[in-house]
């Protein structure tokens, strides 16, 4: 009697198991219904964590130099460390005025149809752009 009690109550973790992995995956489904794979997250997740980098290089930049600067400027200047201008197919570009700049990551709708581009400004908030 004592094994069936461990068989049920194996079953019904593993039922609960099932069902948290199946409501995580329907979370993980995008607008336009297909479903986010694990990689192209860690992707955006990483494309937004540079534009704070760069944000965060462009505070420096200004208060060092009092204007904004470009992705060139912040890394001959030193403000900021960024090996390359993109990150899987997304290119980075920084619009500078005299007292604002915003940061664009575009997506690269050719190889990932109905891909998302990000902007942060002065703000300091990651926001999706059409």
């Amino acid at each position: 009697m004592r094994g069936l009690g461990s068989f049920i109550g194996l079953l019904v973790v593993v039922l609960i198991a099932g069902f948290i992995y199946k409501y995580n995956i329907s979370q993980t489904v995008q607008s336009n219904g297909r479903a986010a794979t694990p990689t192209r997250t860690i992707d955006t997740i990483g494309v937004q964590n540079d534009l704070l980098a760069i944000a965060q290089a462009e505070r420096i930049y200004q208060a060092q130099n009092s204007s904004y600067g470009s992705l060139d400027d912040l890394v001959s200047s030193g403000a900021m460390a960024l090996k390359k201008s993109g990150r899987d197919g997304y290119t980075y570009d920084v619009e500078t005025s005299a007292d604002s700049f915003r940061v664009v990551a575009h997506c690269p709708t050719d190889t990932f149809p109905g891909c998302t581009n990000f902007a942060v400004d002065q703000t300091m908030q990651v926001q999706a752009t059409p």
